[in-house]
């Protein structure tokens, strides 16, 4: 009951901030039921995201916000290559740009993941955002460079074994990471 207080506290905040004229709040909404002001609800495209890049004040909280974001992912991985990526690129990114990247945010960790690392192949709509193909091909690079052949998985298989909780195999066991 508490919660339903507190998450009713919240929607109430967030339309009453919105309200404030002359404020634009379109790129940070709630996402998935979640009360947050650091989420996209754009993820379909089928709705135009309003960034303000007008004056300095609105364009470093955007740009504190998204570098926010990219860097406390929570995954850790992620949260370094995003992060570094993003500190590099944002201030030179426009309108555009910007939009990108908050699609690329927008995405679950596990999924951008095998993308990024090319365990699995991504849909092509994120393989059409630039923001994803740059990541991508620095992230891959980076795994070229610095790892051996032996070490890397095959394209299209996970990259760490046994971390599924339903082995298969005659002497496997039935549950756990054993």
């Amino acid at each position: 009951m508490a919660t339903l207080r507190i998450a009713l506290r919240n929607v109430h905040r967030i339309v009453n901030t919105s309200a404030v004229s002359g404020r634009t709040t379109t790129v940070f909404r709630p996402k998935y039921g979640w009360v947050s002001t650091y989420f996209s609800t754009n993820i379909s495209n089928t709705q135009p995201l309003n960034i303000d890049l007008s004056n300095e004040e609105s364009k470093r909280r955007l740009y504190n916000r998204l570098l926010y974001r990219s860097k406390q992912r929570g995954f850790l991985e992620l949260d370094l290559v995003l992060g570094k990526w993003v500190e590099e690129h944002i201030h030179s990114m426009d309108e555009n740009g910007i939009k990108a990247l908050v699609n690329v945010l927008d995405l679950e960790n596990p999924d951008l993941w095998k993308w990024l690392t090319g365990q699995e192949q991504p849909p092509e709509a994120v393989t059409l955002n630039p923001v994803f193909s740059a990541v991508q091909q620095k992230v891959l690079k980076n795994l070229n460079n610095h790892s051996s052949l032996e070490t890397r998985a095959t394209p299209g298989r996970p990259w760490v074994r046994g971390w599924d909780d339903i082995k298969k195999g005659r002497d496997s066991p039935i549950t756990g990471n054993q």
